[in-house]
């Protein structure tokens, strides 16, 4: 459910529009509510579960979620389903980083390996579906069902966690609500002046207080993650390359792609005339293609490194994303679009299967928790930024008036979000090779302190035996 609430809304986002009103800024919000409350609190919520119990806060959010999707479904004003939105990313923020965990401990140690492969399976298929599923929903009941759909299921959850997962805690586990807040409170203001600078002007006071608020917010969370204890996200973790390189990528990609999908949605409705199912089904060669090439991505990975499967991953989703840009006009059919959907496809594909292990191996194995969350948290707001950075550029050379102003704006933002992917690509180069990755250092580092400490032990022995 927290996969799929991530896309499910773009092929609705049409429909939205028409039945509660709103311009981009709204319909941008519509997405990024979700996704920004998501991102800055994914970490908070897994140290909430690590103090105060894990099930019972997998519950809190799971309950969160789904009172916050029925909200949505009956909100009366686009206002409303804006507020519902960002409540369901805190009820997502809470109970998504425990799923590992509390998965961890339900299933045995000889079967986490199907375990692993079964989560990642449906979070793929998640995020895959996610279009198609808005689209028929939207199409043959109502946008409000897309919302709808998560209540049930959300109560069966509920009963099931209660009586079938087991409750465990982290010893001495803190939180950091300094570093929550300035979080929260920097990346709110900078999606937020992106968001409402071609509303409001980008030299109005309210938009450049609220940019200027919000990287004074980001420098201060960056230097108190470098001088804090126990710090949300500690500063140290980016001093290896790889940590960083993989983090700048994921950022990125997701800036591109999710900014993208955002307005490639809208175009096969708005502009081409695409139902909101058949617009869900023309975009499965982009977003199905992770379930059919990711098997021998990670195999490709395996054999000779996550670095260059990554790096050409993301040159491959640039180069979709700048192919889309070359062919998008009023009128272009299917088969023009086919070749960018399968490119990029293929890209995601071969960036999302060695992306994870990446992130594992650049940091020690005690570290491994912290850096998943980071990871994923950073998605998030690459995505959430996305929508909000390639928004302004389609409202400031486009809009809705006509399918040719839609393409106006559109055209231009792809070719920033091909930028940003290709940057995603040079970033992903800092990855270090096979033998340079943090987990693999760290025996070398073990094996290399062994005969010295045997040396001291040595040492010691002699001298309480007076030699």
């Amino acid at each position: 459910m927290a996969s799929l609430d991530n896309l499910v809304v773009t092929t609705a986002l049409p429909a939205i529009r028409s039945d509660l009103g709103g311009g981009l800024a709204e319909l941008e919000w519509t997405v990024s509510a979700y996704t920004l409350t998501f991102a800055v609190l994914l970490l908070f919520g897994a140290a909430l579960g690590d103090r105060f119990g894990r099930r019972r806060l997998f519950m809190v959010g799971l309950g969160i979620f789904t009172a916050a999707s029925a909200a949505a479904a009956l909100a009366p004003g686009i206002d409303g389903l804006i507020a519902a939105r960002a409540l369901q990313g805190v009820g997502g923020a809470i109970m998504m980083p425990l799923t590992m965990t509390l998965l961890t401990v339900a299933v045995p140690a000889a079967r986490r390996g199907a375990m692993l492969g079964i989560f990642g399976a449906a979070n793929g298929l998640a995020v895959a579906g996610g279009p198609l599923v808005g689209g028929a929903l939207t199409e043959h009941l109502s946008w409000q069902w897309i919302f709808w759909l998560n209540v049930p299921v959300g109560v069966l959850l509920l009963v099931l966690a209660r009586l079938r997962l087991a409750e465990s805690y982290a010893p001495d586990a803190r939180l950091d609500v300094p570093g929550t807040l300035l979080a929260s409170g920097g990346l709110f203001g900078i999606v937020f002046g992106l968001i409402n600078g071609h509303v409001d002007g980008w030299t109005s006071a309210s938009v450049l207080g609220s940019l200027t608020a919000g990287v004074l917010l980001i420098a201060a969370f960056v230097r108190h993650g470098m001088v804090a204890a126990r710090p949300l996200l500690p500063m140290r973790l980016f001093r290896d390359r790889g940590f960083a390189g993989i983090n700048a990528a994921s950022a990125l990609m997701f800036l591109g792609m999710f900014g993208s999908i955002f307005l490639l949605s809208q175009f096969l409705q708005g502009v081409v005339g695409y139902s909101p199912t058949e617009a869900g089904l023309r975009m499965l060669p982009w977003t199905a293609m992770p379930l059919l090439v990711a098997p021998f991505a990670g195999l490709l990975s395996d054999r000779i490194g996550g670095r260059p499967v990554v790096a050409a991953g993301l040159a491959l989703q640039a180069l979709g994303l700048a192919l889309f840009a070359l062919v998008l006009e009023p009128g272009v059919s299917y088969p023009a679009q086919l070749p960018a959907l399968i490119v990029s496809g293929v890209g995601m594909a071969l960036f999302f299967a060695p992306a994870a292990s990446v992130v594992m191996s650049s940091v020690r194995p005690g570290e491994q928790g912290m850096a998943s969350g980071a990871n994923n948290a950073l998605r998030e707001v690459g995505g959430a930024l996305g929508i909000a950075a390639l928004g302004a550029v389609f409202a400031a050379r486009g809009g809705y008036g006509s399918p040719q102003t839609f393409v106006d704006g559109t055209v231009p933002a792809l070719w920033i979000g091909a930028a940003a992917v290709a940057v995603a690509a040079a970033a992903a180069l800092l990855i270090p090779g096979r033998r340079g990755t943090a987990a693999e250092r760290e025996p070398v580092r073990e094996a290399e302190g062994l005969p010295r400490e045997r040396e001291r032990e040595r040492e010691r022995q002699q001298e309480q035996a007076g030699v």
